[in-house]
């Protein structure tokens, strides 16, 4: 979203994937517990070490763990392997509640382009029910709501992924 504000007459449309946005209350303990002073240290000291919590999290990512494909874990968690991904990380966190903030000052000049929400009403990375919120915030919006879905829907589901992709981009 932020990047299409940056040149909006350059978007013609918009798929937005379960996106982070100001009204999912998701995070709203765990930002503010991971940029504590006294937690911060510690969460980079022991985190890059703690490999099944990491898989624990990537799992609550789907909606049915049953979905998840070989190699897909493993994907996923190559990136945190990588010297100062949590530090990059932790410093997202520290920006969050600004960030959200711009980015709902931000939303009114890409209202006018056509929007496709595509999201899980099982995820637990970013609250299902904002979707309801987001989509009132564009003037021309589908939202898709998978059922048994989480955030990851182009993994849980491809196939109809995809379909709802290829029918957005191809209609008037």
């Amino acid at each position: 979203m932020m990047a299409a504000t940056l040149a909006p007459q350059r978007v013609r449309r918009l798929i937005l994937v379960a996106p982070a946005n100001p009204w999912s209350a998701h995070g709203r303990f765990l930002i503010p517990f991971l940029t504590n002073p006294a937690v911060a240290p510690l969460f980079l000291q022991l985190a890059p070490r703690l490999r099944i919590p990491q898989e624990f999290f990537l799992q609550r990512l789907f909606g049915d763990t049953r979905r998840i494909r070989p190699g897909t874990l493993e994907g996923y968690l190559a990136p945190l392997r990588t010297r100062g991904s949590f530090e990059y990380g932790l410093r997202v966190v520290n920006t969050w509640k600004r960030d959200m903030r711009e980015l709902q000052a931000a939303i009114p000049g890409i209202a006018h382009i056509p929007t496709l929400l595509i999201w899980g009403n099982r995820d637990a990375a970013v609250e299902p029910g904002s979707a309801l919120h987001l989509k009132t915030q564009f003037q021309t919006c589908r939202l898709l709501m998978l059922e048994g879905v989480g955030h990851l829907p182009y993994e849980e589901v491809p196939e109809e992924f995809n379909r709802a992709v290829a029918l957005f981009l191809s209609s008037n």
